[in-house]
């Protein structure tokens, strides 16, 4: 279970400075947990409030959200300022379309968590179709869509091998064409 009282969350901040030696935690996210299988309504106020404060105290230098709803994210922008939220997105999983680009629009950053499915990695005919064609993996040409999808959108492809990290980061190299892009949409449709 995250952290999500105020006291907990101090805890977990000046714990993560000890481990890590280090005066200042870049991005903290709130991870919201009020439904375990996605975004659920519930006050962050509190928690945010807490996190707020540590930002404030020089601990913490930005503010994200994680697993949170349109709503959340108006409520948490009154108390802080939020330069991210980390949601589940990716070609399949669409659901934020419209709020990925709200958010580009307000100048935050997006970080879809599952960018490849997660647990159960993205597979489909035509991704598969479309990587052949261009001559990349469908992992890579899952990436290069996201990456193309919207200008806030960052990347963090979790991997424990150097071959896979050298194919994550190739993705951001490849410039998927209109009739790829066109044939990867139907994906998204269909799900």
């Amino acid at each position: 279970m995250p952290a999500f009282s105020a006291a907990e969350l101090r805890t977990a901040v000046h714990d993560n400075l000890r481990n890590l030696g280090l005066d200042v935690l870049e991005v903290v996210n709130l991870r919201l947990m009020f439904d375990v299988h996605g975004p659920a309504e519930g006050s962050l106020e509190a928690p945010l409030t807490a996190l707020a404060e540590l930002q404030q105290q020089g601990l913490v230098r930005h503010i994200g959200l994680s697993n949170a709803t349109r709503q959340q994210i108006v409520e948490g922008r009154r108390i802080a300022r939020i330069v991210c939220v980390q949601n589940q997105y990716n070609l399949a999983q669409r659901g934020d379309d419209a709020l990925i680009d709200e958010l580009a629009a307000a100048g935050i950053a997006y970080v879809p968590f599952f960018p490849l499915g997660g647990f159960s990695p993205l597979q489909s005919d035509v991704l598969t179709r479309v990587a052949g064609e261009l001559g990349a993996t469908p992992m890579q040409v899952a990436q290069a869509w996201l990456l193309q999808r919207a200008p806030n959108i960052l990347l963090i492809p979790g991997t424990s091998s150097l071959a896979h990290l050298q194919e994550n980061l190739a993705a951001a190299h490849l410039v998927l064409p209109a009739q790829a892009l066109a044939a990867l949409e139907t994906i998204g449709a269909a799900a």
